[in-house]
Parts: structure tokens; C-alpha cells; sequence
């Protein structure tokens, strides 16, 4: 669910606001990351709140307060463990996501099942390690199948949204979408973009010379903006999924 970076900075913040009630100042957090700028805590700090961690408090100076923590950072952790994070975050809702149930194994389809039933099967990649490319995934969480009619042509794959940063393009919290793999796209498409090869994110995808801005579809959220050597893209939307 977190970079490495993101879990201690997060850790930091919140260990500091145990012990002085205030948080630290971005110049003790680019100490204690051991980072050259301020603008890489910017960045952190983006993605934590996007993500639900954190809120930055309107109107007062270094405001931040924790809204949550990951449940590896409850368990007792073996030196500096991160964890593998989600794919596809941006909740910046207030509430704890309730513990999740433990996945159960669907049943396999054989080819004659997927062609009798009309349908394709296609890999859902709901967790990722940090920093590994889509592209690089070995193990995959379950099989989903869909009409051949929304795939086309190329190689898909599928993964489950968290968060609400794409809610006015009509994606949802706990919607499964269905990506066609590839690195690039064309203005305004919805893409998998994975930044600084750490952070996958589903955003609307803009270029603008020798930069790349990847929008969200809530106004609640900024434009995000990189130059073109920090964005890889690992694919494009072509459908939607959502269980009622």
C-alpha cells in the first residue's frame, strides 16, 4: 500500500506528534529520510493524503494529522520491513478501511469453460511490490472473466480501485478495471502511470512538452505533474467492472 518512503515518513510524523503534539517542521523530515530536498517530502506528503493517512489541517502552519496506519506498522515488524502495497490508492477519506477478508481461491476455468461461456479470462494483479513495474508481476490473485467484446486486440489485465480520486470519470471505490497493457496513450485517456518507479497510480493523462500531467477526476485533488523521464506508463483503461 506504501513505499518504503511513504511508510517512514508517515512513522516519523506520527511518532512526533506522540511525543510533542506537534508535527515535525518538512526541513526534520528531509533530515530524518535522509533526502536532499524539500520537494521530495511534497511528494510523500501528496501521496499519503491521497491515500487516506494523513490530512493536511487548512489555515495553520506544518498541520498535519494522522488519520491512519497501515496494519503492518500494529505487528511487531522484523528490522525495518515495509509491506507490498495496493495498487491503484487515493482515498482521502477519514474512516479506516475494515480489516479485509482473506481471499478466497476461485475456481478454475479451462479454456473449454472461457470460450463456451463467451468470455476471456484475464489476470486481476491486485497487489504490487514497491518499485516492481506491472510489467514485471509474476503472481497474480485470481482470474476474472470478461466479454471478449471489451478487450480487443492485446494483452489486459485487470485491478481492483481503492479511493476516490477518479469519481467524475465514474470510477468508484471498489470498481475493477480492465487495463490493456502498453506504455503508451493517447491526451486525456485514463492510464495506469507508474511514477519514480514506486508509485502506480490511475489518473487522466495529459503531455505537455517535455512533461506529463496526470489528472484526477475529483476536484478534491491537484494536478499532478512530472517531467516525462519520471512517468512510465503500464497500460490504458478499456473497461469497468462493479458489483452491486
Amino acid at each position: 500500500m506504501l513505499t518504503r518512503k511513504q511508510h517512514d515518513l508517515l512513522l516519523f510524523i506520527n511518532e512526533r506528534l506522540k511525543e510533542a503534539g506537534v508535527p515535525p517542521s518538512f526541513e526534520e523530515m528531509k533530515d530524518a529520510l535522509d533526502l536532499k530536498s524539500k520537494s521530495g517530502i511534497h511528494r510523500l506528503i501528496t501521496a499519503l493524503e491521497e491515500r487516506g493517512f494523513i490530512r493536511r489541517l487548512p489555515n495553520r502552519a506544518r498541520a498535519l494529522e494522522v488519520l491512519r496506519l497501515p496494519d503492518s506498522m500494529n505487528q511487531a515488524p522484523k528490522g525495518r520491513a515495509g509491506f507490498t502495497p495496493s495498487v491503484i490508492e487515493g482515498s482521502r477519506g477519514v474512516k479506516p478501511e475494515p480489516a479485509a477478508e482473506p481471499a478466497r481461491a476461485e475456481p478454475k476455468r479451462s479454456a473449454a469453460d472461457v470460450e463456451a461461456g463467451g468470455a476471456v479470462a484475464i489476470p486481476v494483479m491486485g497487489r504490487i511490490a514497491a518499485g516492481v513495474p506491472i510489467s514485471a508481476i509474476q503472481h497474480q490473485t485470481h482470474t476474472l472473466p470478461v466479454p471478449p467484446d471489451m478487450l480487443g486486440g492485446g494483452e489486459h489485465y485487470a485491478l481492483e480501485v481503492r479511493g476516490d480520486s477518479m469519481v467524475e470519470a465514474g470510477i468508484l471505490d471498489g470498481d475493477t478495471v480492465v487495463i490493456r497493457r502498453g506504455d503508451t496513450a493517447d491526451q486525456g485517456q485514463i492510464v495506469v502511470a507508474l511514477v519514480d518507479d514506486e508509485e502506480a497510480t490511475l489518473k487522466r493523462f495529459r503531455r505537455r512538452g517535455n512533461t506529463i500531467a496526470l489528472e484526477a477526476a475529483n476536484p478534491a485533488y491537484e494536478t499532478r505533474i512530472f517531467s516525462a523521464d519520471r512517468v512510465r506508463l503500464q497500460g490504458r483503461l478499456v473497461g469497468l467492472i462493479r458489483r452491486y
